[in-house]
């Protein structure tokens, strides 16, 4: 059970919205058992406090959904827009980063021009940003009957899916939910890049040059694109260790899933390596975003919100 949730009290959601959302549950069945177990006490009162932001807004929100690997982003944000179109008839759009990827011909080419490990997806400038940013603003914008197409990224084949799978939204936008491992962090004080954080920074980016480069995309495009987002929800991961075991369970499900011709998904040892690409990043984002975040949902070993924190100014 939570400790620290005061959504109940703080949100002033009508009666009939709660209602709503209450009536709306079995849109979520899909959801794994622990998460249904929480349904009172985390998911109602979580999506009451977003429902109602929405309502205030003037325009098309768009709210970033960030957490280490695995730690449920996706499943939140399919949970959320499953419920609002259930409750409400709304016309909730998920983004994913991992969606904006480069090709895998445009990451050989970073590979080539910049560094080696640029080749691997993932780190800010591994994206397309520009395509984001004129995603997000043609949704926000999309009329009534319009319609828009944009980019399927498949993990097992590390490529953008042909248009034919591309993701199609006919507007208008209700609500734009943005979710990725690295939507809402920002860079550092180049000093704090000079000691590697691992064995892949020690042995690969010896001089931090990839590292440096990562963070001027934190400093420059990224933070440009995530000054869009109008809250911040944080699934905040335990440790490493967790996302280890939870992005190897991922890579079992991403090849299930999976629409590409080609299979370079990842063995143990290449997840172990793979992990290391994201890691000062994370471990930067558990130091920083927990004061950041307009909501920090605590995720414990079990997979389960074990705390609740809010930010009390909206």
């Amino acid at each position: 059970m939570p400790k620290e949730t005061d959504l109940f009290q703080v949100t002033t959601s009508s009666q009939e919205d709660w209602q709503r959302l209450a009536d709306a549950r079995p849109a979520l069945d899909f959801l794994p058992d622990g998460w249904l177990e929480q349904w009172q006490s985390v998911w109602l009162p979580l999506s009451a406090w977003l429902a109602e932001y929405q309502r205030r807004s003037n325009h098309t929100p768009i709210v970033g959904v960030h957490g280490g690997q695995g730690s449920g982003k996706s499943t939140l944000s399919k949970a959320l827009a499953s419920l609002y179109a259930e409750a409400f008839g709304w016309q909730v759009v998920v983004v994913s980063i991992d969606d904006l990827y480069l090709t895998h011909q445009e990451r050989q080419q970073l590979g080539q021009d910049i560094h080696p490990l640029l080749v691997t997806r993932g780190v800010p400038g591994t994206h397309d940003v520009d395509r984001g940013v004129n995603l997000f603003r043609s949704l926000q914008t999309l009329g009534d009957g319009e319609v828009i197409h944009f980019p399927a990224f498949d993990k097992v084949s590390d490529d953008r899916l042909p248009e034919t799978a591309w993701h199609t939204v006919t507007g208008p936008v209700d609500l734009i939910l943005f979710e990725g491992w690295c939507v809402g962090c920002h860079g550092v004080d180049e000093a704090a890049l000079e000691e590697p954080v691992n064995e892949l920074e020690a042995q690969e980016d010896p001089s931090g040059q990839w590292r440096r480069w990562v963070n001027n995309q934190l400093l420059g495009p990224y933070k440009d694109w995530f000054s869009m987002l109008d809250k911040l929800i944080m699934l905040k991961v335990p440790d490493m260790s967790a996302v280890q075991r939870w992005r190897t369970q991922q890579e079992a499900d991403n090849r299930k899933a999976t629409q590409g011709t080609a299979d370079r998904s990842l063995d143990d040892a290449g997840i172990r390596r793979f992990i290391q690409h994201y890691e000062r990043l994370t471990r930067e984002a558990l130091r920083t975003l927990p004061t950041e975040a307009d909501l920090v949902l605590d995720i414990n070993q079990a997979h389960k919100v074990s705390a609740v924190h809010r930010r009390t100014a909206d």
